[in-house]
């Protein structure tokens, strides 16, 4: 059948961290004060000995789906803070954190997830 390799082609779409994109709650930038929206972090403290990764997820909690995964020495940016869990971007060139007149849903383009904040520490911002 003609249809198998276009399956396939499908399947491995849906299995990439670009296809996972669209989140479960979405990552705000706040506005209104002047304050930048985000700060540099990075990733550290992941134990050579354990899984090596800090999963990023589609909402902040670990019942959410997991869609890429991250390493120590990788560079995120910090958007939001719900609880012990980060609203980050990464994998691309500094975004502009300059504050919005009034919140609104990250914009920029590239990966973004949420991941646990026992392992970022943060740099700048």
């Amino acid at each position: 059948m003609k249809t198998a390799p276009l399956f396939g082609l499908f399947a491995l779409f849906l299995a990439s961290p670009l296809a996972a994109a669209e989140l479960d709650v979405p990552i705000y930038e706040y506005g209104g004060d002047g304050l930048d929206t985000c700060g540099l972090s990075r990733v550290a403290g992941l134990k050579a000995d354990g899984d090596g990764f800090l999963a990023v997820r589609t909402g902040p909690g670990s019942n959410y789906r997991k869609i890429d995964e991250i390493h120590n020495g990788d560079d995120v940016y910090v958007f939001e803070q719900k609880g012990k869990w980060y609203g980050i971007l990464y994998g691309r060139p500094f975004p502009d954190c300059h504050s919005p007149k009034k919140k609104r849903i990250m914009r920029y383009p590239g990966k973004k997830g949420w991941v646990h904040g026992n392992w970022i520490r943060q740099i700048a911002g």
